[in-house]
């Protein structure tokens, strides 16, 4: 999902930028706030789950963004979501600097779709379906899959919008391949959630993050 240096407009470079910062100063408010000083430890533990997860990627479009897990679902599940675009943010940032995965002036996109927006689709998803009688294993693996189609669709629009390629090959490509890698998404999400409900080390943690 990482897009690369030089190829999206200043346009949607600013507008990225612009919006990552205002929600994660908002993150950084909300996470003071209302987040226990003993999840933060954990926090860390996530991030390093994760940037292990996002590691295994391949390209996609003439390596104009690639393709793998992103994690969002379960750390929104496990963190709620203001706490989580910090866990994002510093894996995707991380990934950025020390590694090369994505770019320093794309980063404020990057953040942009992985950091927030798939947290965030992951969270509605517990919003509408934590209300049903849906197990939990059931609930995280549509949040996952959904995060992974969502993130994909918001990347495919900003490299149509920067004419990187079409709208249409842009949307196809990448929503077709991670339709098939958000199951691989629900499916590990799936798996983990009920045993991080059972471990003492995630002692506390359940639904009542997702706000």
């Amino acid at each position: 999902m990482h897009i690369p240096d030089g190829i999206l407009s200043p346009a949607i470079l600013a507008t990225g930028a612009a919006v990552s910062v205002i929600v994660l100063a908002k993150s950084v408010q909300e996470s003071k706030k209302n987040l226990e000083q003993t999840a933060v430890p954990i926090m860390g533990v996530m991030a390093a789950f994760i940037f292990a997860a996002q590691m295994v990627n391949f390209p996609l479009l003439g390596a104009a963004a690639s393709g793998h897990l992103i994690g969002g679902a379960l750390a929104a599940y496990l963190f709620g979501f203001w706490p989580t675009t910090l866990i994002m943010t510093t894996v995707v940032t991380i990934q950025a600097v020390v590694f090369q995965d994505g770019g320093i002036s794309v980063l404020g996109v990057n953040i942009l779709n992985m950091a927030i927006l798939a947290p965030l689709a992951a969270t509605l998803v517990y919003k509408l379906v934590r209300k049903t009688k849906v197990p939990v294993s059931v609930m995280v693996f549509i949040a996952g899959w959904v995060s992974v189609v969502v993130t994909a669709g918001f990347a495919a629009l900003q490299l149509g919008a920067s004419h990187v390629v079409s709208y249409q090959l842009a949307l196809q490509t990448l929503i077709l391949w991670h339709v098939i890698i958000g199951i691989g998404e629900g499916v590990i999400t799936g798996a983990v959630v009920p045993f991080a409900r059972r471990s003492s080390f995630f002692l506390g943690v359940s639904e009542e993050r997702l706000r």
